[in-house]
């Protein structure tokens, strides 16, 4: 019986191992007798367990090049690659028939795996065809902030002298304080700095607290809180927060945004501001009519904006937070002294190089038709003043301080006419001069 037909039958991993181990074993390649009948003579054949052990060395590396095309296979078809040539029946067959020297260059196939491992960590990822965003932000702001800080450095506006942070009552109890600022803050809406100011001070000594507030009633409270713009809504706001504070706050006010929005009369504007004011907590930015107002001609909205909550939150996009409490009261004393409504200082203002709005003309004041100011009046035209009336009757003059030209009167008018139409243009005079002297 020839042993160069014997091969291991046995399939299972187990058996497969034992045969290699044994086909290795120097007791078994030594104790083989390998013969070979050619003729009649005898010839020994000692390579017999070498082909041996070399098939076996051919099965393992066939089942270990399997096994690592599976586990690659992932990889392979994330990056395109093509190894279809591992491991398949080509590569096999070929391999059976190849020297023991041969091989070696299927070993050199075998570190493809965990190379297409590592550059798999390498793919870049990809924003569905467009750029990774970037963080905008308006051009020169930390200049043009920085220019507004040295014109604000002397901090002589309104604002600084009779704001919401020099209204209340310092020596009250805290709770107190906060329910002052906060009603300073329901005044200060489309009112002067000033006004705010003499009211609360009236307030005050009337007994600016919950308690004291409710108990009043609406005729007394209006007296008190008069002229400030919308008068008669706002006493009607301030007695239903009262209530709401007595109830469902204990005196206090809210600390936080949402609560303080929950009032009637409070805003988005006023609820941050409270929250900086009396709570000491940066929530957000407030932007009231200046902060809106000079954000859009310093270019920092992003396409501009056209409501002071749009405004707000196009500043917080960008601005650094440790600015939002600063941003305020530094953009509304601006905005009073320099950045008029109309006919803004460009002039003296260190940003006028930079400003996209600097040196533009302010949109005038449409006046009413029929009005002694109206281009579309004729200049014959006369207004006839009510005994007694002192003028209340004629529409509000301008607070411009640039001077207006008055138009000609007509000649053909009598001395009488005359006489009473430069009554009527002292009068207008003499009250836009007192006007202009009560700002």
């Amino acid at each position: 019986m020839l042993l160069s037909t014997v091969r291991p039958t046995c399939s299972t991993t187990v058996s497969y191992a034992f045969h290699c181990f044994k086909m290795t074993s120097p007791y078994f390649v030594e104790s083989t007798a390998v013969i070979t009948r050619s003729g009649d003579k005898t010839v020994p054949r000692a390579g017999l367990a070498t082909t041996l052990k070399t098939r076996m060395e051919r099965r393992v590396l066939r089942a270990h090049v399997k096994q690592e095309e599976d586990d690659s296979s992932v990889s392979n078809q994330s990056l395109g690659r093509d190894v279809s040539d591992i491991g398949s029946s080509r590569f096999r067959h070929s391999s059976i028939g190849q020297s023991q020297a041969e091989p070696d260059k299927a070993l050199s196939l075998l570190p493809l795996a965990p190379i297409l491992r590592r550059r798999r960590g390498q793919v870049k990822l990809e924003y569905d065809g467009k750029e990774e965003p970037k963080h905008w932000e308006p051009p020169d702001w930390s200049k043009q902030l920085g220019h507004v800080r040295q014109m604000r450095s002397a901090r002589d506006a309104p604002v600084d002298l009779m704001g919401a942070e020099k209204c209340y009552d310092t020596q009250a109890p805290d709770e107190v304080r906060r329910y002052q600022v906060l009603v300073s803050l329901m005044l200060s809406s489309q009112t002067r700095d000033q006004v705010t100011s003499a009211a609360l001070q009236r307030l005050r000594a009337h007994g600016c607290t919950v308690d004291n507030i409710v108990n009043t009633d609406d005729d007394t409270l209006g007296q008190l809180i008069y002229p400030v713009g919308f008068w008669r809504t706002k006493v009607k706001y301030l007695k239903q927060t009262s209530v709401m504070l007595q109830r469902e706050f204990g005196g206090d006010i809210p600390n936080t945004v949402e609560g303080l929005v929950g009032l009637p009369g409070v805003g988005p504007k006023m609820a941050h501001l409270a929250m900086d004011i009396a709570w000491h907590q940066v929530s957000g930015i407030g932007v009231d009519t200046h902060v809106h107002r000079i954000s859009n001609r310093l270019g920092w909205t992003r396409g501009g904006t056209k409501h002071p909550e749009e405004t707000r939150k196009a500043l917080e996009d960008w601005l650094p937070r440790d600015l939002w409490s600063e941003i305020n009261w530094l953009l509304v004393g601006f905005g009073q002294q320099v950045c008029l409504p109309v006919n803004p200082l460009c002039s003296v203002c260190l940003n006028q190089h930079s400003c996209p709005s600097a040196h533009q003309a302010s949109p005038a004041k449409r006046t009413k038709a029929g009005s002694p100011r109206s281009p579309h009046s004729p200049k014959t035209s006369r207004v006839k003043l009510e005994p007694g009336s002192l003028g209340l009757g004629l529409p509000p003059p301008s607070f411009s301080t640039t001077p207006v030209k008055e138009e000609p009167l007509a000649t053909a008018l009598s001395p009488p006419a005359q006489k009473e139409e430069v009554e009527i243009q002292n009068l207008l005079s003499m009250i836009q001069q007192k006007r202009v002297a009560s700002l």
